[in-house]
């Protein structure tokens, strides 16, 4: 008995020691400590702290998420943050979530500083883009910072579709750079767009101004086509630049699949800029030949514009008629006058090949409408006629030799004057 006494005093001495020590510091709440694993199980964790105390992380504490607090074994030294001094047992209550928390915004700050990349998991998603979760921490990927094959490009912009495209990837794991980080703000926004720019820069300088590619149409848009080509490249042309006519809607002309051949007109950054119309011969280099000012054209409306009509006189060749070129009356509206489709006769004004520009005037009315100021070309001489054939009538009922119908008037009215005069005279005879 004495000597238990003996040893239990001896292990006391050693452990006063240990605390009399300067470099000893007891564990506060909010500290991380090191220890080494003891145990391991999906229900808790026990840690060896200094050989002194004893920790446990029990419970939603047990942070999974990163790698390293996944698969612990014994033996294994790890960092916890003390959240109890003391708990119901008398161990330090620990956990690994919010020392894991503090190393991944270590590696968010230095992989932001350094340009590095992180994989994120995709957790939600909406309107502008998907919400993301590094480890514990939330972040947001836009639409616009997607990589190529992942922009959601929907015809017609529908907003539900690019949110059901979105939605798609809910639960996948992306590899992204760090484009923001505000922690005061709790800000961070990541960009695929930017690892997969740099994975393919080698590859993009390959294509310069001038540089013909074929491909296939990978989406179409209201603003234009998307084309893949080469080593997993895409580049967009630009509705302007698909045909040297008007197009109201690439849908009308392309779907996706069909293949194309395009010329590189611009490169920036990861953008490739394309045009396939350059690889066609402009129409407007004969349209002189065809087309000379003050000559009247059949015409077909193509499109009704608050400033003018958009009128196609050839299936290449399409021109203005400005709303000041089609004799508008005061509260005439372009739109309640003429519609597409419509045909009309129409005078050119002006015409510019190098500029891909034509100005038209209309001379002869669209349909049945008769607009104010706007006649054919035989309208006064039918006009002029309707006045002789009313004057013929109106002859033909007063005799042959009838007067004009002025002078008919000034006559009878010199008569009443007179016969007025002479009533005046009678009345001023009784009166003497």
């Amino acid at each position: 008995m004495e000597e238990d006494k003996k040893i239990l005093s001896e292990e006391d001495k050693n452990f006063q020691k240990l605390l009399d020590k300067d470099d000893l510091k007891i564990p506060q709440a909010g500290d991380t400590v090191k220890g080494i694993v003891v145990s391991a199980s999906k229900a808790e964790v026990r840690l060896d702290i200094g050989g002194i105390l004893v920790g446990v992380v029990r419970g939603p504490e047990l942070y999974d998420e990163a790698e390293e607090y996944a698969n612990l074994k014994p033996g294994d030294e790890i960092e916890a943050t003390v959240i109890e001094e003391e708990n119901e047992n008398g161990e330090l209550e620990l956990s690994f979530r919010h020392a894991g928390q503090e190393k991944a915004w270590e590696t968010l700050r230095k992989e932001f500083k350094g340009k590095g990349t992180v994989k994120v998991k995709i957790i939600d998603a909406n309107k502008g883009g998907l919400l993301v979760r590094y480890c514990q921490i939330q972040g947001f990927l836009p639409v616009s910072q997607l990589a190529p094959e992942n922009y959601p490009r929907v015809s017609g912009g529908d907003k539900s579709k690019i949110l059901e495209k979105l939605k798609s990837f809910v639960g996948q794991e992306f590899e992204v750079t760090v484009m923001t980080l505000d922690e005061k703000e709790d800000k961070i926004i990541f960009s695929e767009k930017d690892v997969w720019s740099e994975k393919q820069k080698d590859t993009i300088a390959k294509y310069k101004v001038g540089t013909l590619v074929e491909g296939m149409i990978t989406a179409v848009t209201d603003f234009g086509v998307f084309i893949g080509f080469g080593e997993n490249m895409e580049g967009l042309i630009h509705i302007s630049e698909l045909a040297w006519q008007r197009i109201d809607s690439p849908a009308d002309l392309f779907k996706v699949g069909d293949k194309i051949k395009a010329e590189v007109i611009s490169v920036a950054g990861s953008k490739i800029f394309l045009s396939a119309r350059r690889l066609i011969k402009d129409p407007w280099e004969e349209a002189s030949a065809k087309y000379k000012t003050g000559q009247v054209v059949a015409g077909t409306i193509l499109k009704v514009n608050p400033f003018g009509l958009f009128v196609k006189l050839d299936e290449e060749i399409h021109g203005l008629a400005h709303a000041s070129q089609l004799s508008l009356a005061a509260g005439q509206k372009i739109g309640e006058l003429f519609k597409p489709g419509e045909k009309g006769e129409f005078e050119i004004m002006s015409l510019e090949p190098k500029e891909h520009r034509l100005g038209l005037k209309l001379v002869h009315p669209v349909g049945d409408k008769l607009l104010s100021g706007v006649k054919g070309a035989g309208a006064k001489k039918e006009a002029a006629k309707d006045e002789g054939e009313k004057e013929k009538e109106v002859k033909e009922a007063t005799g042959s030799k009838a007067k004009p119908a002025k002078e008919i008037k000034k006559k009878a009215a010199n008569k009443e004057i007179k016969a007025k005069a002479e009533k005046k005279e009678i009345k001023k005879n009784k009166t003497k």
